[in-house]
């Protein structure tokens, strides 16, 4: 007969958790993509409002991404027995143009691309777990900074007056959306 010991009554046990600064970093980057959600949203509306639909498509899906990431930041928190919070965000942007979108998403990829990066550099020497979970961020923040970049880039070939040419730059550079 095998012989169990009985629990000592009294003895708790408590997972570890992630540290406050941990928590902190996270849920800072959690509202950063909520911004970065409203942003896309508000590109995308404003897109479509004056037919630039395929343009609006593609910063649909910008904003869908945007929130996946949000979402994934909140369930690496709840992994660690942490309840995230989510703090309230800008929900609105304006546009002047198809370019100024391009333009304004740029600066708010590579804000992103700068703070994950500097997070990434605290959080190595304090939580190495955390760390590798940010280089799927880190990546795409890399690849967004890229495309943006392109697109910048790509807007100096067009007389950015035209509204023709810019229709011509939406249909060359937004086609597969």
């Amino acid at each position: 007969m095998a012989n169990f010991a009985k629990p000592t009554v009294g003895i708790v046990t408590t997972p570890k958790t992630l540290s406050e600064e941990v928590v902190k970093i996270l849920t800072a980057r959690i509202a950063d993509e909520y911004t970065a959600h409203y942003f896309y949203k508000n590109a995308a509306n404003w897109c479509k409002g004056v037919a630039y639909n395929t343009a609006g498509a593609f910063y649909e899906a910008e904003a869908a991404a945007e929130l996946e990431h949000a979402y994934k930041l909140q369930d690496y928190l709840v992994s660690w027995g942490i309840q995230p919070e989510i703090p309230q965000v800008n929900t609105t942007a304006n546009f002047d143009s198809l370019p100024d979108t391009i333009q304004k998403a740029y600066e708010l990829e590579y804000d992103l691309f700068e703070k994950y990066n500097a997070d990434s550099t605290a959080l190595f020497p304090i939580d190495l777990a955390t760390f590798d979970f940010l280089t799927y961020f880190r990546t795409n923040q890399n690849d967004s900074v890229a495309e943006y970049s392109d697109l910048l880039n790509a807007l100096e070939l067009f007389n950015l007056e035209n509204k023709l040419d810019i229709i011509h730059f939406e249909e060359i550079y937004f086609k597969g959306s």
